[in-house]
Formats: C-alpha cells, sequence, structure tokens
C-alpha cells in the first residue's frame, strides 16, 4: 500500500464463499426474465394458434361456400351420378385451397365426395342441424381424418336445401403452420433473453463496483460497524467523495470543531484555510480556527488504484498549543536568564578585576551602572503591570531581543492594572506573537529596534487614519471598536509593537489572518493567525501602520467597564 493513501479491497470485510449482492441481483434478473420471457414465448404460441384457428376458420367458410353455390354444384346434384362431376372438382379445389377435405351430402348425410373414395356413400359424421335450419356455421369436431376445423353450410335450389357443403383441415396441418412459426418466436426469445443477460450482467458489474464486491449481510456489518465507530471516535472526520465538493461522511466531532451546519456539508463550510489545503496527502497541519488549534491529516482513498474520495481527520490542539506557548514562553524566560547570568559573570570577572588592578571607585561605578538600568526596568514594569506573567514575558523579550542585536523598549505610558478581559495565558500569546513578529522584522535591517505598549485605553482607538497603511481599512476599524465601545463601555486593553522593519501592507496583514501565511519561509505562519482568532474572539480590533513607523495595534474592549 502506497503511502498516503488508503486502498479498499472487499476481501477485507468477510468470506468470499456469500454471493455478493451484484450476483444475488444478477441470478435474480436471470430467473425473472427467464420466467417472463418464457411465459412471453408460450402466449406468443398460443396466440399464433388462435390466429390460425380464426383464420382457418375463415377460410373454410369462404370454400365451403363457394362449392355451395358453385352452378356446377346444382347441377351435378341434379344427375343420377353426382359423384362422376362432384369428386374431380372438389378434389382440384381442395389441393388449390389447402383444405383436407370437401365433403358434398345429401341432406340425409350420405356423402358424394370425400378425400379418401373409399368413404363415398357413407354417412357424414358431424352436425348438420344448423346447416339444414338454413345456417352457415363452424365446429371444431373429430372426424374420419382426425380433429379438425370444418365448415358446413346449405346448397339452395329455388330455396329449397338439396344438398349440403362441408369444407376443413386437421389440427394437424394447423399445428404444423404454427410450427413454421414457432422458430422465429423461439429465436426471438433467445435473443431477448442474451439480451436481457447482457443488460444483467452490466448492471451486476455496476452494482459490484458500487458495493465493492460485498455481500447484504456484509453490507449490513459494515454499516452498524461503521455507524459505531463514526459515534465512538473522538476525532474530527470528513469524508469527501471524488469531486471533493461535497461530504460524504461527517461525525458529530467534525461537526463540533469546525461549527459545521447539520445536514450536508459542502466544502465551502470549512474553515477558509481548509479550503484551500491541497488534495493530496497532508501530515499534521495545523488550521486556527475562532476557537480552536486544530492539527489536520488527510488521505487520498483508492479502490482498485482509482482514487474514489478523501479522509479527512481532524484534532483538537488548542490545550496543547496553550500549554506549549506558555512553555515556550518560560523556555524564552529561562533562556534570558541564562543569559543575564552569563553577562553578569562577564561583568563580576570585570569588576574582580578593576579591584585587583586597584581602580576600586570605577569598578563600583561600573558595577552600580548596569545594575541601576536593569532594575530601574524591572521596577517600572512590576510597578506598572499588575500581571507577573506578562511583566516577566517582557522582561525576557527584552533579553531575547538583547541576544538578537535588536534593542526593545518599553515605553513610558505602558502601565495595566490588569489584563482583562484577557486571561493571562491570552495575553501571553498576543503579545508574545506580536513582539516575536516586530523582532524577526527588525533583524532585516542594521540597528534594529522594537517599542512596546501595554496600557489601559480610555478614549483612542489606536489606530491613526492618517499614518495607518490602508486608511480606508483604518477608518472602517475605528469605527468598528467604537460600536463595540458604545455597547460595552470606553475602557480598553491596548497594545501596541512598533518595530524598524519594512512593516506589512494592508493586503498582506490581511492574508497573514489565514493559517498558514507568513512573510518568513521557514516560519508555520500561525502567530498572526493566532492573534487575529484572540482579538476576534473578544471582539477586538487590529490594524497596522507604516508610516511614519511600522506598527500593529490591537485594542479589545472590557465589557465590564461600566
Amino acid at each position: 500500500m502506497a503511502r498516503g493513501k488508503t486502498v479498499l479491497r472487499g476481501e477485507q470485510y468477510g468470506g468470499r464463499g456469500r454471493l455478493s449482492l451484484a450476483g444475488q441481483a444478477f441470478v435474480l434478473q436471470l430467473v425473472v426474465l427467464g420466467l417472463v420471457i418464457g411465459i412471453g414465448a408460450v402466449l406468443a404460441v398460443l396466440d399464433a394458434r388462435h390466429d390460425s384457428d380464426v383464420t382457418t376458420s375463415r377460410e373454410v367458410t369462404d370454400v365451403a361456400v363457394t362449392v355451395a353455390q358453385a352452378p356446377s354444384t346444382v347441377e351435378a346434384l341434379h344427375t343420377p351420378n353426382p359423384t362422376a362431376l362432384l369428386q374431380p372438382v372438389t378434389e382440384r379445389t381442395r389441393l388449390e385451397t389447402g383444405m383436407d377435405f370437401i365433403v358434398v351430402m345429401a341432406p340425409d348425410r350420405t356423402r358424394y365426395t370425400h378425400t379418401m373414395p373409399e368413404r363415398i356413400g357413407q354417412p357424414f359424421s358431424g352436425n348438420i342441424d344448423r346447416a339444414l335450419a338454413g345456417e352457415t356455421f363452424t365446429e371444431t369436431f373429430t372426424g374420419t381424418l382426425g380433429p379438425s376445423i370444418r365448415a358446413v353450410t346449405p346448397v339452395y335450389d329455388n330455396g329449397r336445401i338439396i344438398a349440403l357443403v362441408s369444407a376443413g383441415v386437421t389440427r394437424a396441418r394447423i399445428g404444423d403452420q404454427v410450427g413454421t412459426q414457432l422458430p422465429l418466436i423461439l429465436g426471438v426469445a433467445a435473443a431477448g433473453l442474451a439480451v436481457a443477460a447482457a443488460g444483467s450482467f452490466l448492471l451486476s458489474r455496476r452494482i459490484r463496483r458500487q458495493t465493492h464486491g460485498l455481500a447484504p449481510a456484509e453490507l449490513r456489518t459494515l454499516y452498524e460497524q461503521h455507524d459505531a465507530v463514526l459515534h465512538s471516535i473522538h476525532e474530527g472526520l470528513v469524508v469527501f467523495g471524488p469531486t471533493g465538493e461535497r461530504a460524504e461522511v461527517v461525525n458529530d466531532e467534525a461537526r463540533r470543531l469546525l461549527d459545521l451546519p447539520d445536514g450536508m456539508v459542502v466544502r465551502g463550510d470549512l474553515p477558509i484555510s481548509m479550503q484551500r489545503m491541497s488534495w493530496g496527502v497532508v501530515r499534521d497541519e495545523m488550521h486556527v480556527t475562532t476557537d480552536r488549534i486544530l492539527l489536520v491529516n488527510q488521505d487520498v482513498v483508492t479502490w482498485e488504484r482509482r482514487p474514489i474520495g478523501t479522509v479527512i481527520t481532524i484534532r483538537d490542539h488548542t490545550e496543547l498549543r496553550t500549554v506549549m506557548g506558555e512553555l515556550d514562553s518560560v523556555r524564552g524566560f529561562a533562556e534570558s536568564l541564562r543569559a543575564q547570568a552569563h553577562e553578569s559573570a562577564n561583568r563580576l570577572h570585570t569588576v574582580i578585576t578593576m579591584v585587583e588592578l586597584g581602580r576600586y571607585r570605577e569598578a563600583v561605578e561600573f558595577a552600580t551602572a548596569e545594575l541601576q538600568l536593569s532594575q530601574a526596568l524591572i521596577d517600572r514594569l512590576l510597578t506598572s503591570v499588575g500581571d507577573p506573567a506578562l511583566a516577566a514575558l517582557l522582561l525576557g523579550k527584552v533579553n531575547q531581543a538583547a541576544e538578537r542585536g535588536i534593542e526593545l523598549t518599553i515605553t513610558e505610558d505602558t502601565a495595566l492594572d490588569s489584563t482583562a478581559p484577557l486571561s493571562a495565558q491570552e495575553t501571553v500569546t498576543l503579545v508574545g506573537n506580536l513582539i516575536d513578529n516586530a523582532i524577526d522584522a527588525a533583524t532585516e535591517g542594521a540597528d534594529g529596534w522594537v517599542e512596546v505598549t501595554v496600557r489601559q485605553q480610555d478614549s483612542d482607538h489606536g489606530c491613526d487614519p492618517a499614518t495607518a497603511a490602508d486608511p480606508a481599512l483604518a477608518i472602517e476599524l475605528a469605527a468598528a471598536f467604537d460600536a463595540v465601545r458604545a455597547e460595552n463601555g470606553d475602557s480598553a486593553l491596548f497594545v501596541r509593537v512598533a518595530d524598524s522593519g519594512p512593516g506589512m501592507s494592508a493586503e498582506t496583514f490581511a492574508r497573514a489572518a489565514e493559517r498558514g501565511y507568513s512573510t518568513k519561509a521557514d516560519h508555520q505562519g500561525l502567530g498572526l493567525a493566532l492573534v487575529h482568532r484572540l482579538v476576534d474572539r473578544h471582539d477586538g480590533v487590529i490594524g497596522t501602520e507604516r508610516d511614519p513607523e511600522s506598527a500593529v495595534t490591537v485594542t479589545i474592549p472590557r465589557k465590564d467597564a461600566r
């Protein structure tokens, strides 16, 4: 099995001894079609025989009436020996018309003619009463030649019945006539059965492809297992068909994690970053939604080396990423302490050397100058910033920036009694990502610097349209914040991070809100995406400036400030 592809095989679902659904459908269709075509053939034979009987009845009547009405028949009946004149004529007529017999008889049944000459003079066997009453009729009767369809009609002379004429065809001859049609009927039936069998075979192949050759019991078991698994797994699962536009399977966890609507789900319902995923294999890709950080994997499902869809699995990594963010902050702070310890060791060695050289006054001045600068920053942050985690983060970032040759300053107006409405973890995520991005941008040029402001804001929304990269966007952001402030109060948490970098245009900044976008080739692009989602979650506004300096501003209203 190729890496990154899920291959389905029918054998994995059960024994092969059972007839598949396609096979059962094929056999059932053959039986039904065979019965239908067989019954149709029998009905066709019966219909042909009925039509033959109707045609024969009409023909024997016409022949009998023609002979009875012939003038030569009446003249021959008035002669002393009617047989001598009538027998040759009736035999010739019989052969020409295909009759099996033509009998001319006296009213008392005595035969004047017959196909078998030895029966001439013997009484006619059959019904003649209706003919003696003046009626021409047909009947099926078993006579001397066997079962036959015969017609009997009177012969008139001046209004008086002087004889009777009977013409008939045996059932054997009728059977022979029907038999000549039987090959055609059977041929049509066989052709119909062959066409029906071919159609059933093609249909069964289609059903087999669609059911992967599974038997009905296996399909039922597979469905039950499928339904149980979908509701029991703790990962989100979305399965798209060959087109990739409509989801064929969406479990409850996927709807919860992605905030999907009930009913049918299409690709457009997924978060924007997931809509833009490739159609191939995806491994452990991070996606950020408004409320969650998701780990997404995607595999291609194939059947008989043909792709039939994609399977997307989703895991919630929000808490894990939060913990990792805190760990990164602690690690950064630890690294800063390590750097400070290393730098302090260097200063201590310098001071000791000065003392050994007898330069006591210079040693004291060198030691106290560095201590005063560091202690002044620490004292100011601990006094003005009420959240210890934020103060530690800012101190750590100052040292981290210094290691990279960047001057990071905390503005004098940085003052905050509380990070509300943000939690300590959210504050670290917000400020830490903004500072990290600013440090990355400042390293692109010489004498890089970063300036950070975190304070409580009472009136200004923090985004000046006159200096913003996109004035229209800045006005829109300001109006949005004003609306939020009118509803929730004037107090807000304001964060501004400026740097010496080139800054981002409004379009680039908007793209940075999407998961995966980064201006650095070696970044995953989660930093600004996380910031945007956090700001949106708290109904805040975020903007960017490029003039007179590159800066990102965030304003988050305090809803309980009134």
